[in-house]
């Protein structure tokens, strides 16, 4: 065994003479004197030793020896072996430390006990042994570690004083030494040391001093450096070195000695800093806060005497504080009021302290930062887990974690959620938490404690009341020992009621179910928050909420079973984080039970779900049976359950069963075939019409048979054939149900039968009989023509419209038959060539391969091709062959059912019937280019002007299916296209978003100006609909270079024509702004967007233009383009919301602008106000002459009219005759006479007097009003002058 190490004062004391009770150096290497080849050889040797072989040869002397000399001579070792001596110290301490948990895990659970007693000190002495070894493997990996560390500080910061051009510029990435990254692995590889269970290798409680004050040396040594301090991967390892062991320091101390006046004037000294102080230093206030902590759970009461010169910093700027003090009344609340010691007034004060810091504790919830909120919640989290939470805050604290739900900020979120799952493991009252459950059971202790309270003397009452009050102080403490035992009964719901002893104890079970029932009442109420949020773009929201929706339901939470199908949607996610997620939930929830169960789980999930669920949980269910998670009993189960073999199994639970079964069929189609018989025995017998679903579900099972299983059916089953025939020519099915069986038992028959074709024909055939009661295909193409009420009395409405949906179906079915036959062609071609090529190159004809190739260059072996893709074009002409003279039987049907689509009147009469004609014109365009293009008008027609919703819904996909299937003659109906997103009805608006969302983003159909159309549907009345809008911006923006930026003037300029509000408007084009990244395209649209104002004249784009500017992100380039286009939108200056658009955007660039660019930002501010105040002022005088021009005006057509007046002496008698009175002819004398004050209002309230001019009864009265008019023009605008100078 090797001597132990002692840790040297200094590196080199290590060469000292040796004793021989301590390891030294006997022999070291002069590195110096080494050429690069032999230093490289060193290093290699090195590490080969300490990698190869164990991890406590570094002991052994030799390897000692070179490792030291390498270590001294650091700083002379190239870049490439300081890595490689490094990292394998490094790596081969980080595996020791493992090794030594191991090592007391062993000597924990299984001590040395051999059989004899000599075995037994052998083996004692061998574990002595392992312990001596990994102490000193630890001492010296440490010491080495920490010495490189402090050599290379001490290089790092001599060599930053040299002149950095001596360095080489030219470095090798692979040999690149990156002291920084390895320096915080060092230090943090430290600091795990120090937290192993070290009392297994130094014996005692007390660790090895020379170890600690080393270690403790080294790091402050380091501490020193603040450019160090910097790296926070190095600072919080630092800091786990540090503060831990000096809290343990002083609590120490204050343990042996008694004394805690180090620990109070310490804290005295933290609570006196100021808090700005703590803000400026963010490393010291976290240094600070976890010495806080751990000072707290080392001395709990004497911080808890202390605590109250801390409290302040609580309203201190520094998050990083409040997180600490935070978590110190977290510990205090836990650990410094356990003990009951103490008369009533200490329990008293004890009992305010603990519930000032809890009332703290709720308040920090709404804490102004995201942090301090997230870390409280953490530490409530702790106390329950601690059961530290008295029952009277338990709802209190519930109430505000489901409020921190809605917080803006995720990782607050996250700890609220974990608060409630941490609440619901550790609540008090019970595994079941159930709201009616609690209602009843309280009502009926509520009448117990009725009728025992009057039962009582008044003396009684006052006694109970004193101990009322001590039982509720309890209270506050834990639960009641009746809570815990009453919950016992309510989980096995009994309906009698305990007998509880006295009248106290049933107040105090009162209280404790008013208190379980008010948690029970929150945390269902809680339902659709935690719906919202697994629609959350977080993924530890969504994780998260699935953990508490599981604990929930663990809980039997009211409404929690709903809510977790909720996430079924979520395994189509992109982020595989959510997928594992729900996977794991879906597996813990529905499959951790017998196979019974599980079939019985599974089987009602099936019943009850959506199609969309139905999507999600086929998903699952595949991918679960091909990772064998579903076993084969519990395919057995379900096979019995779909066969009735169970007891009360209904036709709903068989069917149920045949679709997981079907579901789980798509990774095994094996599972199905050993049942065929029942499959189509139940599935088209008399179980189908009870549960008309049955006979879908079995077409299903049928398409999903293997292969092999197909093949047999082929073969031999006739009576599967003659059910699915029944099934499509049938009326045994109520129509809701019968389209979607007939859907896919044509599927099944294309996917099953030997000659599709030919049985698809017959049923045509007899439906045709049956709806028409002919055969000619004359009297098909005229029935229409003889009027709505005679063709409606000879054909029934219901049978007509089944009839057109199986033709439009079989021919849909057949053009996908003929693609996959072509397709079985052309892969039949290519395996028969390859196997013609291998041949050839077996048998050595290489000059024949070659001659081969050559020809297929020259195109001489397209052929073959050519001919099939002629046959194929010819095939899907045939099958309804629009426009040609042969025609076959679906040919026949398709002018049939245009003419009928184009009786328009008909139509209107039977919508019913509409829906299902214009389903199946659709899907015959779909088939056919001709028939399409004649029948394009007609689908456009209807789409615009049906009255049915469904219709108009309908014909809207179908648009899309035929953009994609034929886009050049879709491509002019464009426009009518992007006019379903105006059409009244929400499903058709949001089927068109979908469609064209689509087609754009799959470059499908070209985005032109009709755009604006979508951007509109982001303030949609329908919320689904905006959230659909705004999710294909989100999507194009991602396509290339944002096509968003090119689309937004034009954009803008269409919705400026547009009348809508304008809240609408800045709400469009704030969310297509934000979708805007790059800061060159910024800068671009500020451009675009300064050059828009030149040429309009309109004030309301002049505020749209100017909204738009303010919301972009100037860059100090685009504040340039802003400055420079001043010209452009000059004119617009004088609209005071265009200012203040402008003033934004000044006020934005201010808060990041550089120094030297502040003051242009000043300059440009002062040029703003500048010309906006004379525009204005531009403005109110023209604003003023007009009206006062129009002033003039009135008054020359007064002056005419008293002239006329004047030059008629008559009529002035014939007045005056009758006005003889002196007021009447004072009365006309004033009105003759301009001897009135004239007074005019300015726009600022202010008045000017015109000047009195006197005027006669002369004939040159005309000149004189005239030259007063233009004096008064003249006073007016001079006094107007002297009242802007002294507004000035």
């Amino acid at each position: 065994m090797a001597p132990p190490f002692v840790f040297p004062s200094d590196l080199k004391d290590l060469e000292d003479d040796s004793d021989g009770l301590s390891l030294r150096v006997e022999f070291s290497v002069d590195v110096a004197s080494l050429r690069p080849s032999q230093l490289e050889e060193l290093v290699k040797g090195v590490a080969f030793d300490l990698s190869d072989r164990e991890l406590f040869c570094v002991e052994e002397q030799d390897v000692f020896d070179r490792v030291y000399s390498l270590v001294r001579s650091f700083a002379l070792l190239p870049p490439s072996s300081k890595f490689n001596l490094v990292e394998t110290l490094r790596s081969n301490l980080s595996v020791l430390l493992p090794n030594v948990d191991s090592l007391s895990r062993a000597l924990h659970f299984s001590p040395p006990s051999p059989s004899s007693p000599g075995d037994a000190a052998d083996a004692v002495t061998d574990f002595a042994t392992r312990i001596a070894s990994h102490r000193n493997a630890l001492k010296i990996y440490t010491f080495f570690l920490l010495n490189i560390a402090l050599l290379e500080e001490s290089s790092s910061s001599y060599s930053s004083g040299v002149s950095s051009k001596v360095v080489s510029r030219k470095r090798n990435p692979t040999y690149a030494w990156n002291w920084e990254a390895q320096r915080s692995r060092i230090i943090n590889l430290v600091a795990n040391s120090l937290e192993i269970n070290l009392t297994l290798l130094f014996g005692s409680n007390d660790i090895d001093e020379s170890y600690l004050s080393f270690i403790s040396k080294c790091t402050f040594s380091l501490y020193e450096n603040q450019a160090l301090l910097k790296d926070a991967d190095t600072r919080e390892g630092l800091g786990r070195i540090i503060v831990p062991h000096l809290a343990e320091l002083v609590a120490a101390a204050e343990k042996k000695y008694g004394d805690g006046c180090i620990v109070v004037a310490l804290i005295r000294e933290i609570g006196r800093t100021d808090p700005k102080d703590y803000v400026r230093d963010g490393v010291g206030a976290e240094n600070i806060g976890r010495f806080l902590v751990e000072l707290a759970d080392q001395s709990p009461k004497l911080m808890s005497t202390n605590v109250g010169v801390l409290v302040p910093h609580f309203g201190g700027e520094s998050f990083k504080i409040r997180n600490a003090l935070v978590g110190v009344l977290g510990r205090l609340v836990a650990k410094a009021y356990i003990d009951v010691e103490g008369d009533v007034s200490s329990k008293c004060l004890r009992l305010r302290g603990k519930q000032a810091m809890l009332e703290i504790l709720l308040e920090r919830c709404r804490d102004v930062s995201a942090y301090t909120r997230s870390r409280v919640l953490q530490v409530w989290a702790e106390l329950c887990e601690e059961h530290a939470i008295p029952i009277g805050l338990w709802n209190e604290v519930a109430v505000v974690a489901s409020g921190r739900l809605e917080d803006k900020t995720a990782m607050v979120r996250k700890s609220a959620l974990n608060l409630l799952i941490t609440m619901l493991q550790h609540n008090p009252f019970g595994p079941q938490l159930r709201v009616a459950v609690f209602e009843v059971t309280l009502e009926k202790f509520k009448e117990k404690l009725h009728v025992m309270e009057p039962s009582n003397t008044s003396e009684d009452n006052f006694e109970a009341d004193n101990l009322h009050d001590a039982a509720a102080a309890e209270q506050g403490e834990s639960v009641s020992d009746s809570c815990l035992t009453f919950s016992e009964e309510q989980q096995g719901k009994a309906a009698v009621i305990p007998e509880i002893g006295n009248l106290e104890q049933t107040r105090a079970l009162v209280a404790s179910l008013e208190a379980g029932l008010r948690f029970s009442q929150c945390i269902t109420s809680l339902m659709p928050t935690l719906v919202q949020l697994l629609a959350s773009s977080s993924a530890t929201d969504v994780e998260n909420t699935i953990l508490l929706l599981m604990r929930c339901r663990q809980f039997q939470i009211d409404g929690s079973d709903a809510s977790l199908r909720r996430m079924l949607p979520l395994v189509f996610s992109q982020d595989k984080s959510i997928y594992e997620a729900v996977e794991t939930a879906f597996v813990t929830i529905y499959l951790r039970k017998n196979p019974m169960e599980t079939a019985k789980t599974l089987l009602d999930l099936a019943i009850d779900s959506s199609i969309g669920d139905l999507a999600a949980l086929e998903f699952l269910i595949s991918s679960l049976m091909s990772k064998g998670e579903i076993s084969m009993s519990t395919i057995s189960a379900l096979w019995d359950y779909f066969s009735f073999n169970v007891n009360g199994v209904v036709a709903a639970q068989s069917r149920g069963a045949l679709s997981i079964l079907c579901m789980a069929a798509k990774s095994n189609p094996s599972i199905l075939g050993s049942h065929l018989q029942d499959i189509v025995d139940i599935g088209f017998g008399r179980w189908a019409k009870e549960e008309p679903l049955l006979a879908r579900t079995a077409c299903v099972a049928l398409e999903r048979l293997s292969e092999e299983d197909k093949d047999k059916l082929r073969s031999s089953s006739s009576k599967v054939f003659a059910a699915l025939h029944s099934l499509i020519t049938g009326f045994w099915l109520p129509d809701h149900i019968w389209y979607a069986a007939v859907d896919k038992a044509i599927i099944t028959i294309y996917s099953v039968h030997p000659l599709p074709e030919a049985f698809a024909a017959d049923i045509v055939k007899k439906c045709l009989n049956s709806v028409f009661g002919c055969t000619a295909s004359d009297e098909v193409q005229n029935d229409v023509s003889i009027g709505p009420s005679n063709f409606m009395s000879t054909v029934p409405t219901a049978k007509l419209g089944r009839f057109l949906f199986i033709i439009s179906h079989i021919a849909l079915n057949q053009l996908v038959y003929i693609e996959s036959c072509i397709r079985s062609i052309q892969k039949q071609k290519l395996k028969t060539e390859k196997l013609k090529v291998e041949k050839q190159q077996v048998n050595g004809g290489l000059a024949e391969v070659e001659m081969q190739g050559i020809n297929a260059e020259l195109g001489l072996g397209a052929s073959e091709d050519a001919v099939i893709d002629s046959l194929s074009e010819r095939a899907e002409k045939e099958i309804v062959s629009g426009g040609s003279a042969e025609k076959n039987l679906l040919g026949y049907c398709a002018p049939f059912l245009s003419r009928l689509c184009r009786n328009l009147n008909l139509m209107q009469k039977f919508p019913e019937l509409q829906a299902s004609a214009m389903l199946a014109l659709c899907r015959l365009m779909i088939i056919d280019s001709d028939f399409c293009e004649s029948n394009l008008q007609l689908l456009f027609t209807v789409v615009e002007s049906a009255s049915s919703e469904t219709v108009r819904s309908n014909c809207t996909v179908a648009l899309g299916d035929l953009a994609v299937r034929f886009p050049n003659l879709l491509e002019p109906w464009t426009e009518n296209m992007y006019a379903r997103l105006r059409d009244p009805s929400e499903s058709v608006r949001k089927n068109a978003v979908l469609v064209l969302s689509h087609l754009i983003l799959n470059d499908m159909m070209k985005v032109k100006g009709y755009i604006y159309e979508m951007a509109l549907r982001i303030e949609d009345e329908d919320k689904r609909i905006s959230s659909l809008a705004k999710l294909f911006f989100n999507e194009l923006s991602k396509k290339g270079s944002n096509p968003i930026y090119n689309l937004l003037p034009d954009i803008l300029s269409r919705l400026c024509n547009q009348n809508i509000k304008e809240e609408a408007f800045y709400n469009i084009m704030q969310f297509l702004i934000n979708s805007i990244k790059k800061d060159r395209q910024m800068e671009a649209l500020v451009e675009k967007l300064c050059n828009r104002f030149s040429g309009v004249s309109d004030v309301k784009q002049w505020k749209h233009i100017a909204y738009c500017l303010s919301q972009l992100t100037f860059s100090e380039k685009g504040l340039k383009k802003l400055v420079g286009s001043f010209k452009a939108y000059e004119h617009s200056l004088c609209d005071d919301s265009v200012m203040d658009h402008f003033r934004s955007i000044v006020s934005k660039c201010k808060k990041f602008a550089k120094a030297e660019v502040r003051s242009c930002i000043e300059e440009f501010e002062e040029k703003l106000n500048k010309i906006h105040t004379a525009k204005k002022e531009q403005e109110t005088t023209a604003r003023n002459a007009q009206v006062h021009q129009q002033k003039l005006g009135s008054l020359e057509g007064f002056l005419i009219k008293e002239r006329s007046v004047i030059g008629n002496p008559s009529e002035d008698k014939n007045v005056s005759a009758k006005d003889g009175s002196p007021e009447t002819k004072d009365t006309v004398s004033e009105e003759s006479c301009i001897s009135s004050v004239i007074r005019e209002s300015e726009a600022d309230g202010m008045e000017v007097q015109s000047p009195q001019i006197q005027r006669g009864v002369s004939k040159c009265s005309t000149s004189k009003v005239k030259g007063s008019a233009t004096q008064d023009h003249i006073n007016n605008g001079s006094v107007r002058q002297r009242i802007r100078s002294t507004r000035r």
